[in-house]
């Protein structure tokens, strides 16, 4: 087929007063790894739902593989799900769960069989059939949700938060392992999350909702780096905001009075397709701060300040700098390893901008 693989159009639903879909139109390509990322009530699941013919829209329409879904129901969508809770038969073994989906299509028992030991293979539990599920280790359980789901070779696989239940580590060790079997199966996976880690890490692309309407969708490094909204940049990662008024632009660049940092030219694209007034917020990822120990003669833009807070997270060290002048405090973060990581609390640091790195929102 040409065209995506799931498409929607101006999907609206209620429950009571709330609205959890309002107007929703996404695009998913065959082959996609899409992730569905939002806080928890923005609507992600409902959405996910409706793909799968689980619940109903108030009014707009599901197509899947070319086909319009309406009145089409759960068990005929070309579509599988792996629910939060797996939603395992614990009185069943692990064969007889993955092959659970497989009986309505009337299969030989050879054929049963061999379809059942091919989906636990994908999942690394070849030679589990016989296994009891409540033996199985939470980890080995989502393995079981997704054979039964694969058993069935949808077109769409959707995920309801599949790694929620598990532990950090278990959860980025299922993450890579998620992404390694889509990458295997080539169909598409459609994930609801509300980690940003596990989304910007796992998918080619990204929606992020707010209130049941899509924000922004986009691949992760565009969700990361250029967030269309001041909300959809608090939501992905961390971010500094800091007061600036626009003094003059050309066709190229903006000059501004940056808070504590004075008059700053940041690229004409930082601003994207917002509008706004000369009163703007700047917003600067913490890692993009250069931090160094005092000295006269600093790269501009850049002020002056004093480590208020150190906090050791691994791979990287977060710094809580007071700002001079009564500018306020700031966040940055530099890499463990980075010889200028040595700080402590007290120590005075020059925090050096990245124009090229900041992005402009309406205040």
């Amino acid at each position: 087929m040409t065209g995506p693989i799931v498409k929607t159009e101006r999907l609206t639903k209620r429950f009571g007063n709330t609205l959890a879909l309002d107007g929703v139109a996404i695009e998913i390509a065959a082959g996609e790894f899409f992730a569905l990322l939002g806080p928890s009530g923005c609507g992600k699941t409902t959405l996910l739902r409706t793909v799968a013919g689980l619940a109903q829209p108030d009014s707009g329409s599901v197509w899947i593989d070319g086909r319009q879904m309406d009145g089409v129901a759960a068990n005929r969508r070309p579509t599988n799900m792996v629910f939060q809770n797996y939603a395992i038969f614990p009185h069943l073994d692990v064969a007889k769960n993955v092959g659970f989906g497989l009986r309505r299509l009337r299969l030989g028992k050879t054929e049963q069989d061999r379809r059942v030991g091919d989906a636990l293979n994908m999942v690394d539990l070849d030679g589990f059939q016989a296994r009891e599920v409540r033996t199985l280790s939470g980890g080995q359980r989502q393995r079981v949700a997704l054979a039964r789901a694969l058993v069935l070779k949808p077109k769409v696989l959707l995920l309801d938060e599949p790694m929620s239940a598990l532990d950090r580590q278990l959860r980025i060790q299922m993450q890579g392992e998620l992404r390694n079997l889509q990458r295997a199966v080539g169909i598409t996976f459609v994930l609801v999350t509300h980690d940003q880690q596990e989304a910007l890490s796992l998918s080619n692309r990204v929606a992020v909702m707010f209130d049941g309407a899509i924000a922004q969708i986009g691949d992760p490094q565009e969700i990361y780096r250029m967030p269309v909204s001041r909300r959809v940049a608090e939501f992905i990662g961390a971010m500094n905001f800091l007061n600036a008024r626009l003094l003059s632009e050309d066709r190229q660049k903006l000059r501004l009075d940056v808070q504590g940092f004075g008059q700053v030219s940041v690229p004409k694209s930082a601003k994207g397709d917002a509008a706004f007034s000369a009163r703007l917020a700047v917003g600067v990822r913490p890692e993009t701060l250069a931090l160094h120990k005092g000295g006269n003669r600093m790269p501009e833009p850049c002020v002056q300040g004093q480590v208020s807070d150190v906090e050791f997270l691994g791979e990287k060290i977060a710094y809580k700098i007071g700002l001079a002048n009564g500018a306020g405090s700031i966040s940055a973060s530099l890499s463990s390893s980075d010889p200028s990581a040595g700080l402590t609390v007290g120590t005075p640091v020059a925090v050096i901008l990245n124009p090229e790195a900041v992005r402009l929102f309406p205040n």
